[in-house]
């Protein structure tokens, strides 16, 4: 073996050990896995049981849901995550009235946002079905709570929990477009998205749970409240951004593409790295803590082992599924979805290529938001995010689905390397 292989053999053994990650991530990869293939199955059961038009209209919903939830609720949910962890890790506790005024501060201004324009987002949006706008905004309302419980439970390393949470959201989700597959309902379109706006409310469930294990509080840590919501106004847009990332795409195509139905093309398509997220956010949801409390604890070499050991699986992984794209992508995709379309493979394995590089910038990311450098790394996100929008539209590729694949991959790398740059400025600056 050669010093570099044992090197890293050490450095994995040694994560495996560190019970707020190793450990951690092992144990929420099994819920999250669960949860992204039963994500997966409820769009393909959709997909079979409505026609192009609403399922169409499912995804949107969908699409602009995860926008809104991940830049208003995901900035609490990071910012419980990283304090808590702090906290637990220099021997105090951790105060919550902060994170729970900004979190309510968050879901009414949303509230308010969407009755005003009710008009134009139940019609341009949702072609004036009340349904769907009454399931987006109740669906948002209850993800409050969930994403506020998720960063609890991440900050106190309750990852069992966590992982039943996730799972229990996507499995209650599913249920409704089985029931109108095996005719236990009539309510098509209306009943399958009910699922959407269910979820998150049934999620709660496992909270009680939680609450028994809670340790009665100690000193509390005061934390600036100016600090605390700058970090969540720039987690804020560094999720807007990985939502632009994700969703973006759908919507242009939406707005631009001769054949109404590719936008849904693009959608399915792009769950290829929905899915492998939605996985490896149980390695990102435990590196968080376990990075801040590192960064609090035991410096730089251990916290750069973290980061080292999460970027060689990652490695892995994706290329495992770039090459497995490459070779049945198209073959899966058309059965998986029920739909008449050709699939490219090379298209389908740059996707699995910017999904890989997806993982490394949120790893990157987690590193930053640990050190405090939550601006620098908001900065990197957005600027990508606003380019890849803007290739989306303009036709450099002329098959706009191979656009969008391209520009995936392209975008994913860029913001690789400029997120390597603030990271490795914040291993200069100690």
């Amino acid at each position: 073996m050669s010093g570099s292989e044992a090197t890293l053999e050490r450095a994995i053994d040694e994560q495996e050990e560190a019970p707020g990650y190793g450990r951690g991530a092992r144990i929420l990869s099994i819920g999250i896995a669960t949860t992204g293939l039963f994500t997966f199955a409820y769009f393909s059961v959709a997909s079979h049981v409505l026609d192009a038009e609403s399922a169409k209209r499912i995804d949107l919903l969908w699409s602009v849901m995860f926008v809104v939830i991940s830049v208003i609720y995901r900035p609490i949910e990071q910012l419980l995550s990283r304090t808590i962890a702090q906290s637990r890790a220099v021997g105090t506790t951790h105060e919550l009235r902060t994170p729970l005024l900004l979190q309510g501060a968050f879901a009414g201004t949303f509230l308010v946002v969407a009755l005003i324009f009710r008009d134009p987002i139940q019609n341009d949006v949702f072609d004036g079905s009340a349904t769907l706008y009454w399931v987006l905004v109740a669906g948002i309302l209850f993800y409050a709570a969930s994403y506020f419980a998720r960063g609890w439970l991440a900050g106190h390393q309750w990852f069992g929990l966590y992982g039943g949470l996730v799972l229990f959201e996507s499995l209650s989700r599913f249920c409704f477009p089985v029931a109108v597959a095996i005719g236990a309902v009539d309510g098509g379109e209306s009943f399958v998205a009910l699922g959407i706006a269910a979820a998150p409310f049934a999620s709660l469930l496992v909270v009680p749970w939680a609450l028994r294990r809670h340790v009665a509080p100690g000193a509390t840590v005061e934390r600036a409240r100016g600090e605390a919501a700058g970090f969540a106004l720039a987690v804020a847009g560094i999720m807007l951004a990985e939502q632009t990332l994700l969703n973006a795409p759908v919507l242009t195509v939406d707005a631009t593409a001769a054949d109404a139905a590719l936008a849904g093309i693009v959608f399915n398509v792009l769950l290829i790295a929905r899915a492998p997220l939605q996985l490896f956010q149980s390695v990102q949801t435990s590196l968080l803590p376990h990075l801040a409390g590192l960064e609090a604890t035991e410096g730089h070499a251990a916290f750069a082992r973290a980061i080292r050991v999460t970027v060689v699986a990652i490695a892995a992984f994706a290329g495992a599924v770039a090459l497995g794209l490459l070779a049945v992508g198209p073959f899966v995709m058309s059965h998986v979805f029920g739909q008449d379309f050709d699939y490219g493979r090379v298209g389908l394995a740059l996707v699995g290529i910017g999904m890989g590089l997806h993982l490394v910038a949120g790893t990157l990311n987690q590193a930053a938001l640990a050190r405090g450098q939550a601006g620098r790394a908001g900065a990197a996100w957005l600027g990508v995010a606003a380019l890849f929008v803007v290739w989306t539209l303009v036709p450099v590729v002329e098959d706009q689905l191979l656009r969008v694949e391209l520009g995936y991959a392209l975008a994913t790398g860029a913001l690789s390397g400029a997120l390597l740059l603030v990271y490795r400025r914040g291993g200069a600056d100690r």
